[in-house]
């Protein structure tokens, strides 16, 4: 016993002093030109637990926040309250069980004395260093699938938004040019340069959401407003999906780890991240559906029922920026999959690495113009890939890595201090897997591809301009 004991405190010293090094490293290259080193730690080098929690917080609240409402009007304001609470909750938990099992991975490659310095972890590498080539391929299937589709709805949002300061242009139009100004993400390294763009992305959707907040309770209740949410079941399960989508932002959380200096510090960060998100999406949410009621079943985009104003336009604007940061978040775990597919994942060089990413962006341009439907689509999403992503695959990943005695007596992280012991943290597991696989894809999927189905019987593919109000041509018409 003592001799094991002594063996896993090696492990965990060694990745310890790995990632010091590492940081070390870091200090010295800014250290080396002091005339930009003060630029370089304020914009560039991001690696600290701050860092990380921006990341987490800017990642998780997106477009969604514009798309909260909507679900509120299907599933009713006591339902998107709870539901909201339950899954951040639900997300936090399987964000942690991700985090511990990228330790427990990167430990034993550090007992084996392997280097990470030119190259960035990902899911499915965790995954397959765990549990073999398997769960690799069904790890990279899903993240990369919800990643790409992920992008795809940021495209889509972006659209939405800018239609509501300038209609000149329609909303497929707008997709193009966005698709252009959203490639240029591919100039972005890693996650370690991330750091102002995160906190900037955090700002502007505190902004907007006290903006919807204030804004809605300004404006009082719209004339015969009524509130009858929920109503049929397939309405409620998509909202339901749409807020499990909402609080299951935690694809990119390998790739946010690796980014930081110390790794193992980030457990609780994302329940953190989590904890303010709420005091974003509750009120918010809340409001907008008071006011509005159940209009909002035909405007899944909250921008659209707000009165035209300059805080309307800036929280707009500033969502767009978001959006364009959101983009660059979930497009880049893909492009550092393809450099390694094309053998260019250990370049320096930017802006060769920068052409060799530009394939990635070329499909999600096309399915963003395919599917422009604003909130289906999210919904649609959430009940077919992150509930497996990053719900039902953690969970089940965790069970099987330490299913024996063994990989549990030398775990690189314990049980948390809230589940001390390994049956309870097997019992929230199995829950978790059931939960999510009956009612987030079970129910979830069905509901979401009816009404997504729906959507495209509505407005068929490649819309030009979906749920735009009609023009006075056609009104008079």
């Amino acid at each position: 016993m003592p001799g094991e004991k002594q063996a896993e405190e090696a492990i965990v010293e060694s990745f310890n002093e790995s990632t010091e090094n590492e940081e070390k490293e870091v200090e010295l290259e800014e250290k080396g030109d002091h005339s930009i080193f003060s630029v370089k730690s304020l914009l560039w080098h991001g690696g600290s637990v701050y860092d990380a929690w921006f990341s987490c917080a800017s990642n998780q609240v997106a477009q969604v926040l514009l798309t909260l409402p909507y679900s509120f009007s299907q599933m009713g304001m006591l339902s998107g309250i709870i539901l909201q609470i339950f899954y951040g909750v639900l997300g936090s938990w399987t964000a942690y069980l991700i985090s511990v099992l990228y330790i427990e991975y990167r430990s034993r490659k550090e007992k084996e004395n392997v280097s990470f310095k030119n190259h960035v972890i990902q899911w499915f590498e965790v995954l397959d260093g765990l549990l073999g080539p398997y769960w690799k391929a069904i790890g990279l299937a899903f993240n990369c699938t919800f990643l790409l589709f992920g992008s795809v709805i940021q495209l889509i949002a972006c659209a939405s938004n800018i239609y509501y300061i300038n209609d000149k242009l329609d909303k497929r139009t707008w997709t193009y040019i966005f698709g252009a100004c959203c490639a240029t993400t591919v100039f972005i390294p890693s996650f370690h340069n991330y750091r102002i763009w995160s906190f900037l992305g955090l700002a502007m959707t505190t902004y907007t959401a006290w903006y919807l907040t204030i804004a809605s309770l300004v404006h009082g209740q719209a004339e015969g407003v009524t509130h009858q949410g929920p109503t049929k079941l397939v309405l409620y399960f998509t909202g339901a999906t749409n807020i499990l989508y909402t609080f299951g932002g935690h694809a990119v959380t390998v790739e946010i780890m690796h980014a930081m200096w110390k790794p193992q510090k980030f457990k609780s960060i994302y329940l953190l991240a989590t904890l303010y998100v709420f005091t974003l999406t509750i009120p918010s949410a809340t409001s907008v559906y008071w006011a509005f009621g159940d209009q909002l079943l035909d405007h899944s985009n909250a921008f659209s029922l707000l009165p035209h104003s300059a805080w309307r336009d800036a929280a707009v604007i500033l969502m767009l920026i978001h959006q364009f940061i959101t983009f660059g978040f979930a497009c880049t775990p893909l492009y550092f999959v393809w450099e390694k597919v094309v053998g260019m994942h250990d370049t320096k060089i930017i802006c060769l690495r920068a052409v060799c990413r530009l394939p990635v962006v070329i499909p999600i341009w096309f399915l963003a113009i395919i599917f422009p439907f604003f909130g289906p689509i999210n919904s649609a999403v959430g009940s077919l890939l992150v509930s497996f992503t990053v719900y039902i695959i953690p969970a089940l990943a965790h069970m099987f890595t330490y299913k024996s005695a063994s990989a549990r007596k030398n775990a690189a992280e314990k049980p948390p201090f809230f589940l001390p012991s390994w049956t309870a943290v097997y019992a929230l597991n199995t829950f978790t897997v059931i939960w999510v696989l009956v009612i987030g894809f079970g129910l979830g999927g069905w509901a979401s591809m009816a009404n997504f189905i729906k959507q495209v019987d509505t407005f068929g593919l490649f819309a030009k301009c979906y749920q735009c109000p009609p023009s006075p041509s056609s009104v008079h018409h």
